[in-house]
């Protein structure tokens, strides 16, 4: 049976339809039209032929023992403890949602690249809702890979990082500090007036966040790093320090 779309493409299609990619997301990544995914899936339905082809799970790094890329994984974990979720779809799969403002290509960009680095099999789908990205990819092992996931918002429940966890973040802590300021942080420049009325201004890195338990990783993570920080209100974390800022200016720097 012949296909203008290669074997690859063919098969690929049908593993997201079977995975419970709708057909218009289906066709946006394959390039095809709607009505192409829909035929081919009727097709092999029709004449009994094998879906996906050649096809294997792409195997977990705690299941299986696959190979894990550390520092990837390092900043998709500071991403998803910040902005991201982890919702059940069909079959045993589950969906992996990293939102971020729409205005930054580069981080969004970076974001599916990194969902990639850490599961290579993945196709990220980026859904655009007004005024953020929502990057999606489908697994059956990412609450494997994230086991902080759970019922509930996370400011709500206890997050901890486990053993192999930490291990990870102790190797590449810039890669999680990154992951954490992208998604819920920010630098700007603040200022001040002194008393002789001139006006004093200095860059700053702020995070906010709900979760003790969230903020507390990162504050972690800067006294490994020997970053001073401070805390101005209940749910926020700041680094103003010159020493600091320039610092974090190294790894992690103005959205883009």
């Amino acid at each position: 049976m012949g296909h203008i779309r290669s074997q690859e493409t063919v098969d690929s299609a049908l593993r997201m339809s079977d995975n419970g990619i709708s057909d218009r997301a289906n066709a946006e990544i394959h390039g095809v039209a709607i009505k192409t995914i829909k035929r081919w899936r009727r097709v092999y339905q029709e004449l009994g032929l094998p879906r996906g082809t050649g096809f294997q799970p792409t195997p977990c790094p705690q299941c299986d023992g696959a190979e894990l890329d550390e520092a990837a994984y390092a900043l998709l974990l500071g991403w998803y403890l910040g902005d991201g979720s982890i919702a059940k779809a069909r079959r045993g799969v589950f969906t992996l949602q990293i939102a971020n403002d729409a205005r930054y290509d580069d981080l969004n960009r970076e974001i599916a690249e990194t969902i990639i680095r850490v599961k290579p099999t993945a196709s990220p789908v980026p859904r655009r809702r007004p005024g953020v990205v929502l990057t999606e990819a489908r697994w059956k092992h990412w609450p494997c890979v994230f086991p902080q996931h759970g019922p509930g918002r996370k400011h709500l429940r206890k997050i901890e990082l486990v053993d192999w966890q930490l291990e990870i973040v102790a190797k590449y802590p810039e890669r999680l500090l990154r992951g954490l300021f992208h998604s819920d942080g920010c630098r700007f420049l603040n200022w001040v007036s002194k008393a002789d009325g001139r006006r004093y201004e200095y860059l700053r890195y702020m995070f906010s966040n709900e979760s003790d338990d969230i903020r507390k990783i990162l504050t972690d993570t800067l006294d490994v790093l020997g970053i001073p920080w401070r805390q101005p209100r209940r749910n926020v974390i700041a680094v103003s320090r010159k020493e600091g800022v320039e610092r974090l200016d190294t790894f992690v720097g103005p959205k883009s």
